[in-house]
This record gives structure tokens, C-alpha cells and sequence, in this order.
């Protein structure tokens, strides 16, 4: 049974410390995904959404920090029940986002891994299995060394990783896990194999019939009942087949699509500002710095947002931009940099460098 006990800590110790490990290296990517769950559309709790990277930082810490004290067994009761609590949380989080079809994905391993709602589901149900037994168990956990050597470990954990949070927030991630990662190409990352599994849906047809309204399946043909009037039809996507990588990179000038002409680029500077609103005075003055050496030296430089003309031509006027705008979908940009503005070079769709605005003068042309 001792034996039960070292593999059940062992296996959710890693998991937990893997898990917010590469949530720790990234905590905007989380951050994000909690603005997702908090929308009108989710769990409706809109207030909540200016703290979502609070609520990011707080989650991803504590995470990580209990796979850490289960690892190394300290304080063992304190540990085991509030990971059984956190992982209460995250199976009613993933169990909403299934049942509901509302968050695609949960972001339980970040961008490391990508899991489906019910996987997800699935995975936090064995995690609790194995919890509740370390619970019952509890007293077959004992410190690595001595109770002093465990303490001093953890507090030296915890320093640590509130360094790299700091670290990630004021830089860029540690490791980039996404599509948009230095040596990834862009165009590449769009391709659709030939053999590709291919999306598949089911509709569901309501018609008026007999005074009321039924709903049928698509093999009922229900347009072909004599008196039966359509009233709606809705689709559900039961397989999404093969998603590319990237799929909403576009970028549009004054309405038009140029994507394939700026992938032709050998020299391209984009100023990625998911929101220029939200763009710090400080960041924006570098910005001007580092695009001009940028147009000297040849490149082709572009702010590429998802904020309107107007909200960029008055910045345009009032830090003396010589560049223009191009749109794209701000999760798109959100994706691309966890920087706003943040800095990318690409060469002929590859990219090249990846800057926040903080490291402006670190930036190689």
C-alpha cells in the first residue's frame, strides 16, 4: 500500500507541477482564458474580468507550488485537501465548458498541450481518484529529508517562481509553446494536408406541423411534409476535423486582404497592438524609435492591430508614426505576442524575432 502511495504522489505531484509549469512561463495566456470564462456567455461574471490576470497569477502559483510540496512532502494534510479543492474547482470549470460547448479548450496544460473539454473532464476525475486516496493515505507521506530541509525548499520555490511570473509579465514567455513561435512559419502554419479529416455536423430542422413545432434530423426531410412550415435550423459540430495551427491570421488594409503580399516580404516589422487604447504612453515612444531604425534599414513597417483607423491616426499624429495600420482579430494578436504593442520581424513569412516593447532596444535588424 506504501508503494500505491509513492505512485499516486508521484503522478499527481508531476502532473500538478507540469501543468503550471507552462502556465508559469506564460500567465497572460491563462489570463486570457479566464476573460473567456468569465464572458457574458460563459459563466457571466463580466466584473470579474479586470482581474483575470490576479486570478491567473494566484491559480498558476498555486499549482505548481502544490506539486511541489506533494513532491517533496510537505505539510501533507494541508497539501492533499487543497489540491482535492482545486481540483474540485477545475472539474466543474471543465465539465461546464463540455456540457455546454462553451470554452473549446481550458487551457488546463496551457499551450504545451491541447485537450478537449471532456479529455480535460476525464483527466481531473482521475486526478481526484488518485487525491481522495492520497487523502486517505495521508500519513504514508513523509518528508524527502527533514521537516526544515522541506520548508526551506518550498519557500525557495515560491521566490522563484514569483520572480519568473515577474520575469514573463515585464518580458516575453519563457518558452513560447504557440503557432506564432520564433522559427514558425506563418503560410506554412495555414496549410491544410490533402488527406485531412474533414469537419463533420449534424443539423437539427425545426418545422411547424400540425400546430406546433417538432424538430427533425436532416435524413427526415422534414421540408417535404406537406403543410410543414421551417421555423430554424441549427448545426452542431460533431468532429472538427483537422484545424491547422493558424487559422484567423489575416491581414487586411483599408478592407483589403494583403496577407500574401506581406508574406512575400523579406524585410517586415509588425507593431502587434491587440489594442492601441490600452497601449502604455512609454511603450509607444519606444515604438517610434525602433520603427524608425527599422524603415532605415530597409524594412517594411506596419502597426498591425485590432483597434480602428481613427483610434490610430490620432496616436499616428501625436508620436509622428511613419508607418500605417493594418486589422486583425485580437485574440489573432493576443496569440501572436503577450505584448501590447509588442515587436515581430518575419522574413518571407518566417518569424524571425519577437520583442516586447520593454526589450525595444534589444531588437536585431
Amino acid at each position: 500500500m506504501n508503494i500505491l502511495t509513492h505512485i499516486a504522489r508521484l503522478l499527481v505531484s508531476v502532473t500538478f507541477i507540469f501543468s503550471g509549469f507552462v502556465k508559469l512561463v506564460d500567465p497572460l495566456g491563462s489570463a486570457y482564458k479566464f476573460e473567456e470564462y468569465f464572458g457574458a456567455d460563459v459563466l457571466n461574471l463580466e466584473f470579474l474580468s479586470p482581474y483575470a490576470l490576479q486570478f491567473s497569477i494566484v491559480l498558476i502559483i498555486a499549482e505548481i507550488m502544490l506539486g511541489v510540496t506533494l513532491l517533496i512532502g510537505c505539510k501533507p494534510k494541508i497539501t492533499v485537501w487543497s489540491l482535492l479543492i482545486i481540483t474540485l474547482i477545475f472539474l466543474f470549470l471543465t465539465w461546464y465548458s463540455a456540457y455546454y460547448d462553451k470554452v473549446t479548450d481550458c487551457g488546463c496544460f496551457g499551450d504545451a498541450i491541447k485537450l478537449t473539454p471532456w479529455e480535460t473532464f476525464y483527466k481531473n476525475i482521475i486526478l481526484i481518484a488518485l487525491i481522495v486516496y492520497l487523502i486517505i493515505r495521508v500519513y504514508n507521506i513523509q518528508p524527502i529529508l527533514s521537516e526544515v530541509f522541506v520548508e526551506r525548499v518550498s519557500l525557495v520555490s515560491l521566490l522563484a517562481f514569483v520572480f519568473i511570473t515577474y520575469h514573463v509579465l515585464k518580458h516575453l514567455p519563457l518558452i513560447d509553446f504557440r503557432a506564432y513561435a520564433v522559427g514558425k512559419n506563418i503560410p506554412e502554419g495555414m496549410l491544410i494536408p490533402e488527406n485531412a479529416p474533414k469537419a463533420v455536423f449534424e443539423d437539427t430542422w425545426t418545422y411547424h406541423v400540425n400546430g406546433e413545432d417538432k424538430i427533425f434530423t436532416t435524413e427526415e426531410k422534414p421540408w417535404n411534409i406537406e403543410g410543414a412550415t421551417f421555423v430554424d435550423r441549427k448545426t452542431k459540430i460533431l468532429d472538427e476535423g483537422y484545424v491547422p495551427p493558424i487559422h484567423d491570421f489575416t491581414m487586411e488594409r483599408e478592407g483589403d486582404d494583403i496577407t500574401d503580399l506581406l508574406m512575400q516580404k523579406e524585410k517586415l516589422m509588425l507593431i502587434v497592438a491587440y489594442n492601441l487604447n490600452k497601449s502604455t504612453k512609454k511603450g509607444l515612444t519606444k515604438i517610434k524609435e525602433i520603427s524608425d531604425k527599422a524603415l532605415q534599414n530597409g524594412y517594411t513597417v506596419y502597426c498591425f492591430s485590432a483597434s480602428t483607423e481613427e483610434d490610430y491616426l490620432q496616436l499616428k499624429k501625436e508620436y509622428g508614426f511613419d508607418f500605417d495600420l493594418i486589422f486583425c482579430d485580437e485574440t489573432t494578436l493576443k496569440t501572436i505576442i503577450r505584448s501590447n504593442p509588442g515587436i515581430v520581424t518575419i522574413s518571407k513569412g518566417t518569424i524571425i524575432g519577437k520583442w516586447s516593447w520593454v526589450d525595444a532596444d534589444e531588437v536585431e535588424l
